[in-house]
């Protein structure tokens, strides 16, 4: 007998806020707010850990331009010296074959 396939649910960014609100509430269990939800209590738990781990963007803490800009610098620095070691490795190893 063939059983039907279920597809998963979907949830909107709306109503995952809403669980994550109730549960930092901490008026009912976890157990509780996945049954009145719903949903497992460990996906109550992420949302809520999501929820505050991303709550610093809601009021505009975002990294500073300057910040993303010296990552940048340092990183051409890193090619930089990374393609000078490259060409010395290279000369060096093609006078130890003419060597041979």
């Amino acid at each position: 007998m063939k059983t039907m396939k279920q597809s998963r649910r979907k949830f909107t960014a709306k109503f995952k806020a809403m669980v994550a609100v109730e549960a930092l509430k901490e008026r009912e269990s976890l157990s509780e707010l996945a049954t009145r939800f719903e949903i497992h209590p460990t996906q109550v738990s992420a949302w809520k850990r999501e929820f505050l781990e991303r709550a610093g963007k809601a009021f505009g803490e975002e990294p500073s331009k300057e910040e993303e800009s010296v990552d940048v610098d340092n990183l051409f620095k890193q090619i930089g010296q990374l393609q000078v070691e490259n060409d010395f490795l290279k000369k060096s190893c093609r006078i130890r074959i003419d060597q041979l």
